[in-house]
């Protein structure tokens, strides 16, 4: 791997924008990725995140802006964009007629690295030698995307991009994956998935951007995103609610049952919790805040995604194959 020469930013886009036709698919996007950071982007479908992901990889061309990986544009320099990042082929996009090992060292001689970590990453997902020895054709969903994964990650990249790389595998690959992941973060490389679990978001990522209808609404660390929260606490008195309550700062009531209330706090939540220490109170909840909350907070129910064209795919190309050279 070879991260030490990399500069600052794995991947930065800049004003960078897909349209088809009267279709605006990503808009005006300003995106930077640092370096060794496992980077969580956000969004239903719909929002933007493959377009983005394949605009990275050079796969479509941007219709204004332009993204890099390295410092290398993606559309006009994409090979040497692509040299050192292994991405998630989509597991149904893969040569049903090749044996599991065939695709993996297709994989690896396409990369032009030496597949170093595929016996770790193998056993990691419970991917076992005799099923690299069968035709993809008769594997599950779940056993495709094993396969993909240690495709992508077998050859040590500085940089992986991951469009769902959890989708399909069970709750315990899932954990193994992600253990994979803080492996990658302590070697120094980069990762960028964007996914629709957000506990596993919250799990693994350090920093989140959050698309909605192809523009970008949040890009934070995930700590500073539940700092500006709405949390919502739970509290029953042992007595008559106190007229006072209404009168602490960053609290607004919104629900009320005989003793027992439910409160907004928007902020700090100090002032509340000394106002309590001076009430008989039966129950506190004041859970803490939740990745999945806060990005619905960005959507609720008024979300629409992106219209697409019918006439347009937003998946990569149908094979292994790289794009040809830009």
């Amino acid at each position: 791997m070879t991260t030490a020469r990399h500069p600052t930013h794995a991947i930065a886009a800049e004003n960078l924008t897909k349209r088809y036709g009267s279709i605006e698919a990503l808009a005006r996007l300003d995106l930077p990725v640092p370096t060794g950071a496992i980077y969580g982007f956000l969004g239903p479908n719909g929002a933007g995140k493959t377009t983005t992901i394949r605009l990275l990889m050079g796969f479509i061309r941007p219709s204004i802006g332009r993204a890099s990986i390295f410092g290398c544009d993606t559309w006009h320099d994409g090979v040497a964009a692509r040299r050192d990042v292994g991405y998630l082929v989509p597991p149904d996009s893969l040569f049903p007629d090749m044996s599991g090992r065939s695709l993996l060292d297709f994989a690896a001689q396409l990369s032009g690295r030496t597949p170093a970590r595929r016996a770790t990453i193998l056993d990691a997902l419970e991917l076992s030698q005799a099923a690299l020895d069968r035709r993809l054709g008769t594997y599950s969903r779940g056993m495709r995307q094993k396969l993909a994964l240690t495709a992508a990650m077998q050859h040590d990249p500085a940089l992986l991009i991951f469009d769902e790389p959890t989708e399909s595998l069970d709750p315990l690959v899932q954990r193994a994956f992600e253990e994979l992941l803080r492996t990658c973060r302590v070697n120094g490389q980069t990762v960028f998935m964007s996914s629709h679990d957000l506990p596993e978001i919250e799990r693994t990522c350090e920093r989140v951007a959050v698309i909605r209808g192809g523009h970008l609404v949040a890009e934070e660390t995930i700590e500073n995103l539940k700092r500006h929260y709405r949390r919502v606490a739970e509290v029953v008195f042992r007595g008559p609610v106190p007229a006072s309550l209404l009168h602490i700062p960053n609290v607004t009531l919104v629900k009320r049952h005989a003793n027992r209330v439910e409160l907004a706090i928007d902020g700090d939540i100090v002032p509340l919790l000394r106002f309590l220490a001076a009430q008989e109170i039966d129950d506190l909840l004041l859970p803490p805040p939740r990745l999945e909350d806060i990005f619905m907070q960005f959507y609720g129910d008024t979300a629409q995604p992106v219209a697409t064209s019918p006439a347009i795919s937003d998946r990569p190309p149908s094979r292994l194959k790289p794009p040809d050279a830009r």
